[in-house]
């Protein structure tokens, strides 16, 4: 896995490529070796994104680098931040935020803010001022080109459904957008389109990490709550609960369909998870429980194993049924 140089200046603002490109080699002699391509998906999930630092801890403690980073929904949060900070220090740091994070500095919520959803004709919820505060804290105004590891970020135009990735312009923008859950956050303007989250078109970009050159694609999901003894309530839980569901199903449908296209590792989501993801009070218990999972899934070969957990299969549990084993079939049936 090649680590490409550090970026030591910001861009200036730029076009914002909107399509998936192969890269070439960096010279015509190399070899089919060196060419090889390692990339991290990360998949959305709202506040279950905090497993996903966890997988990162362990993963980045033995040393696993990608080449190329794609992130979509709160996906594109860890991705953004991995690819500029990466490594086990960048992992720790990433941790911190995520514990220090609360619902609140996500989605201020009031009933001013139903009010003028609902009564004064606004397309959505909450505003996206306190995420683009907190992103804005972190990635200031660098740009998406000046990451570390080449960083994409998936969006969906919201006018024609296609999927948009981004790869060059306002990392903060790029973010904002593809975490723009539709009714929850306000679209984004970007380069003459309207944006909103990753996951309306391409919530794990499998896909758009093989169109990127990806030989190897090592998959970060945060999973969905299958082990909660009550529904969502409120409009805010129901579409962040509805959006985690959807990220799994489609997942299990993509990993089917690209396993002949290169090596596809996928970290084990947790299972049994009775936390929701509109619920940002239990990061840290997240974090560690996903770091404890996959230390034991890479000690155990994991990496070498391709095969895709049971726990991303539609399913619920009780007493009688407290956790998923079986594995799913790589290979979707005919």
């Amino acid at each position: 896995m090649r680590r490409p140089p550090q970026c030591q200046a910001e861009l200036s603002d730029g076009p914002y490529v909107a399509y998936p490109f192969a890269q070439d080699a960096d010279e015509p002699g190399e070899t089919a070796a060196a060419m090889d391509k390692t990339a991290f998906v990360f998949a959305g999930g709202g506040s279950l994104g905090a497993i996903q630092v966890g997988m990162l801890r362990e993963l980045a403690s033995w040393g696993v680098t990608p080449d190329i980073v794609i992130g979509a929904s709160a996906g594109a949060i860890n991705g953004a931040y991995f690819a500029c900070n990466p490594g086990v220090d960048g992992a720790q740091r990433l941790d911190a935020l995520w514990r220090a994070i609360r619902r609140t500095d996500i989605l201020p919520w009031s009933w001013r803010s139903v009010w003028n959803m609902f009564g004064g004709g606004r397309g959505h919820l909450v505003e996206a001022t306190g995420l683009r505060s907190l992103l804005a804290r972190h990635f200031g105004p660098r740009n998406l080109e000046a990451a570390e590891l080449p960083l994409h970020v998936v969006a969906t135009d919201m006018q024609s459904g296609d999927e948009v990735v981004l790869s060059s312009g306002s990392i903060v923008d790029a973010v904002l957008a593809s975490a723009a859950i539709p009714g929850v956050f306000p679209p984004v303007q970007l380069a003459g389109r309207t944006l909103i989250d990753g996951g309306v078109a391409n919530n794990t970009p499998v896909s758009t990490a093989i169109g990127l050159g990806a030989t190897r694609v090592i998959v970060l999901p945060a999973g969905f709550t299958c082990a909660e003894r009550r529904p969502p309530r409120g409009a805010l839980e129901h579409a962040f609960n509805a959006l985690s569901l959807l990220v799994a199903r489609q997942l299990v449908h993509d990993l089917q369909h690209f396993s002949s296209q290169a090596q596809i590792s996928v970290v084990p989501p947790l299972c049994p998870l009775d936390i929701s993801p509109y619920d940002y009070s239990r990061c840290g218990e997240l974090i560690d429980r996903a770091a404890a999972t996959t230390a034991e899934w890479l000690h155990g070969k994991g990496l070498d194993t391709p095969r895709i957990p049971g726990a991303l299969a539609p399913h619920s549990h009780d007493e009688t049924a407290p956790s998923c084993s079986a594995d799913i079939p790589a290979a979707a049936p005919h």
